[in-house]
Order: C-alpha cells, then structure tokens, then sequence
C-alpha cells in the first residue's frame, strides 16, 4: 500500500503571476472606459430633457391648455403651465416642475447663447426650437417639430 502525501491549492508564484496578469488587463480597460463615461453622461441629459419635453406634451394636451418649458441656465430648466388659462405661459405658472440636470450628469451643460423656451398647445402642437447639450464629448440636439415630435439628433 502506497501513500501518497498529496497536497493541492496554488504556490505564492502562481498567485503572483495571476494578481500581474489581473492588473495589466484593468490597465488597459480603465483609461477605455473613463474616456466612454463622457458621451454616455451626454446621451443620459438628452435622454432625460427629451422625456420631460415629451411629459410637458402631454401635460398641455391632457389640462387644455399652454406648457413652457424655459430654460434659464446653462443646466437648469422649469416646466410651467398656463394655470389661469389667458393664453400665455409666465415662468413660475402653474404647477412649476425644476429640472437640473448636472445633478446627474456632472459636465453637461446646454448652449446658453440662445435659450429656446418651447412651448406646447393643448392641440400637442409647438414652437419648434433645438436645444444643444454639449461636453468633452462632443455635442447633441433636441429638435421639436412644429407637430410637437421630440427627438434626438
């Protein structure tokens, strides 16, 4: 009868060399995907200010009557209504709806120099302004129809 002393596991070497092989590889995908959070951060700002201009649709055609949406800085916004119903929209109107968005998307901010201010008819028709996002990325627009379709470009 034989006995074998059998011992199993990994040695100090082959541990070392596995922990080397791990940090080359989170090497490489670290800088990749720090240079990818900038445009995914941008799509997420367009996303969400294109959900909002949808919901504002909506709210005009739902209440019969005007909704604006102004824009005052270079990353904040407000949804306001036409709560006395005389045909305009004043900022602070209605139910009044804050929106900003560099509380989740950091460094993105809109093109200030000409704020558009759409505003939605109780027919869901609108002015027709685009709103550019821009950051290190690059840039991206919303345009809305004079139908009232909302999209990204």
């Amino acid at each position: 009868m034989s006995l074998h002393n059998k011992q199993s596991g990994f040695t100090l070497i082959e541990m070392m060399i596995v922990i080397a092989i791990l940090g080359i590889f989170a090497g490489i995908a670290i800088p990749n995907y720090l240079s990818y959070m900038p445009k995914h951060r941008l799509n997420g700002a367009a996303r969400q200010v294109m959900g909002d201009l949808m919901a504002a649709r909506m709210k005009a055609v739902s209440l019969n009557h005007r909704v604006k949406v102004f824009f005052y800085s270079n990353h904040e916004y407000k949804i306001c209504d036409d709560a006395d119903n005389n045909g305009t929209v004043t900022d602070g109107e209605g139910d009044v709806q804050l929106r900003d968005i560099q509380n989740e998307y950091s460094d993105v901010t809109f093109d200030s120099s000409n704020p558009p201010d759409p505003v939605f008819s109780s027919r869901g028709t609108a002015t027709n302004p685009t709103i550019t996002f821009q950051n290190s990325s690059g840039s991206k627009d919303i345009t809305i129809s004079i139908a009232g379709r909302v999209k990204i470009n």
